[in-house]
């Protein structure tokens, strides 16, 4: 028997538990729940799961425990920047494949590790639900007890129900998901068989509601839920947990960066300036949105690069959490590819990051230095940006701004992505749904047509950008020309035309401009939605793509082939004409 209070400025919960044997000699139940505080309370939430091991099974108590223990431990340690949806089911989906092999095991094959399972996770002003089985999930609000999960089970008769889902019962898991919203007073149930099936909903919202209340234990309101299953007439293990919602994050937009701590903006800096411990050598960049100096590390004697936010910004919640979010993203998608945050524990005393020196020269003056590039040369450094954009995705991370001017090479010719100031976080958006913004990021030139309405299609969004950088790195052009750049309505793309990249190159292969076509199509269903399948085709000739080619020029592109038509037919009109005239 547990309670637990957790009050912080992101969530406020009270939390309490109970498991009993009952009337059986062993409990094959279990019940665990976790409520961090700090980062771990805003990023990952508080978390709640009930497991019951399936009695038939002879493993089923440890199966249980594994469930419980297995996902509060793994859960927290998966990614800040990752979605709670792919944090549980990755957790899941490990938990069940690993407690399946046991079952399947020479030396344990009689046993069967089996077991139900409920999470409930509470995030921002959000409540996600995991379930396999027939443990449940109830909420009760303005009085109303309402089921949350379905029953994956059906009663064959009085005494035996067929469980016809559950963790380690088969290979593959299939998880009930579902989100709902948070309310102040909410109050959350979990419970096994041996309440629910004892106790009537009517009977159960009765006892709760007489029970709880501001100052209640919800421990003890537990220990009456169990206790009044008994005397009903349970004949199973009994365990319940009971989480009530006692306050919910501000929604005004300053919550996220308050919660990642706010510093005031720093003046403009001088050459000779000394801040923090870091001496500043010269301004590298300005602009409206933010200045890049060029600072040395008095301690380390290290060349760093400080970025500081712009004062036009001093009083804008949106940009002041894009900024803040900048170095926690850097820091999380960590890679050879991308440029390094480097942090310090001195205290600092304004709002400003620092992150590695690279000397250049940017993609966009390597374009210009190499107007005509051997192909073999261009796919190196797009081998880099994909593995760049991988370590991006493997964090639920989208770039949103990929462009020449963002990538840099460093010394050694290594490739760096810079610049989160654009990034989506899946993880991010839902602390704070302000954080996706309504309106396009990036630059028009590269960006994805659905992004320009302020959505995206994911991987598929950045293959298009990277797809118009490879184009424009082998052809100096851009894949629809100029007017890509002001088209704004779907009537504006629409009349777009793919040029064929080896009409400006011709050592560019057909098999590879298809490759090129598709990463760069007006639809996204049409572009690669893996970013290895672009890779291998841009070295590899696709034998779809090719024989694609061998098409007749009226099936593979009709507008280009009645456009050819109609010049010829032209020229034959007037070809014609002058020679009646003579």
């Amino acid at each position: 028997m547990t309670e637990m209070t957790n009050i912080d400025e992101s969530l406020a919960v009270c939390a309490g538990q109970i498991t009993a044997a009952g009337r059986k000699s062993s409990n094959e139940d279990c019940i665990g729940i976790r409520t961090p505080e700090g980062p771990p309370l805003t990023f990952k939430g508080v978390a709640a799961v009930i497991a019951d091991g399936v009695s038939s099974a002879e493993a089923g108590r440890e199966a249980s425990e594994s469930c419980v223990q297995s996902f509060l431990a793994d859960y927290y340690s998966t990614p800040d920047s990752w979605a709670v949806e792919t944090s549980a089911k990755a957790v899941l989906t490990a938990l069940n494949r690993w407690l399946y092999s046991r079952s399947h095991r020479a030396t344990e094959a009689h046993r069967g590790y089996v077991s139900t399972l409920s999470a409930l996770v509470l995030k921002s002003h959000t409540a996600y639900l995991f379930h396999v089985g027939d443990s449940r999930i109830y909420r009760l609000r303005d009085g109303f007890l309402e089921q949350l999960t379905h029953d994956h089970a059906t009663r064959i008769s009085e005494q035996d129900i067929y469980l016809s889902r559950a963790v380690g019962m088969d290979v593959r898991l299939e998880v009930d998901h579902r989100k709902v919203d948070l309310q102040v007073g909410d109050l959350f149930l979990l419970t096994t068989d041996g309440i629910h099936d004892t106790l009537a909903v009517e009977l159960l919202t009765r006892t709760i509601e007489a029970g709880v209340d501001p100052s209640s234990s919800l421990e003890t309101l537990c220990e009456d839920l169990v206790e009044l299953a008994l005397a009903s007439g349970s004949m199973d293990n009994l365990s319940c947990q009971l989480i009530r919602v006692d306050g919910l994050p501000p929604g005004d937009a300053d919550q996220l960066q308050n919660q990642l701590g706010r510093l005031p903006f720093p003046p403009p800096l001088e050459a000779g300036l000394k801040l923090d411990g870091y001496l500043v050598e010269k301004e590298i960049h300005a602009s409206s949105r933010s200045q890049i100096y060029l600072v040395t590390d008095l301690e380390s004697n290290q060349r760093l690069v400080m970025k500081t936010p712009s004062v036009n910004y001093e009083d804008d919640p949106e940009y002041i959490r894009r900024f803040v979010m900048e170095p926690w993203i850097g820091r999380r998608v960590a890679h050879r590819n991308i440029v390094a945050i480097k942090g310090t524990e001195r205290r600092k005393t304004f709002l400003y990051y620092v992150m590695e020196h690279l000397p250049g020269p940017t993609l966009r003056q390597w374009m210009s230095q190499h107007p005509n590039p051997e192909i073999a040369e261009v796919l190196e450094i797009v081998d880099q940006l994909i593995a760049g954009l991988r370590a991006f995705e493997r964090r639920e991370t989208l770039h949103q701004d990929l462009k020449p001017e963002n990538i840099v090479f460093d010394e050694r010719g290594v490739i760096k992505i810079l610049d989160f100031g654009s990034c989506r976080v899946a993880g991010i958006q839902e602390i704070d749904a302000a954080m996706d913004s309504d309106h396009a990021l990036g630059t028009a030139r590269y960006t994805a047509p659905e992004t320009r309405g302020g959505e995206t299609a994911g991987i598929r969004s950045e293959v298009f950008s990277l797809g118009s950088i490879v184009y424009e790195m082998l052809t100096g052009k851009l894949p629809y020309g100029e007017k890509i750049e002001t088209a704004r309505s779907a009537r504006a793309f629409e009349i777009l035309e793919y040029v064929p990249s080896h009409h400006h190159n011709p050592m560019i292969p057909v098999w590879m401009d298809a490759a090129l076509r598709s990463s760069v199509s007006l639809l996204p269903r049409r572009r690669y939605g893996v970013l290895s399948e672009f890779a291998y085709d841009l070295h590899h000739p696709n034998p779809s793509y090719q024989t694609e080619h061998r098409l007749p020029l009226i099936q593979r592109d009709p507008l280009r082939f009645w456009k050819g038509l109609a010049a010829l037919l032209a020229v034959g009109w007037i070809a014609t004409v002058l020679f009646l005239a003579r």
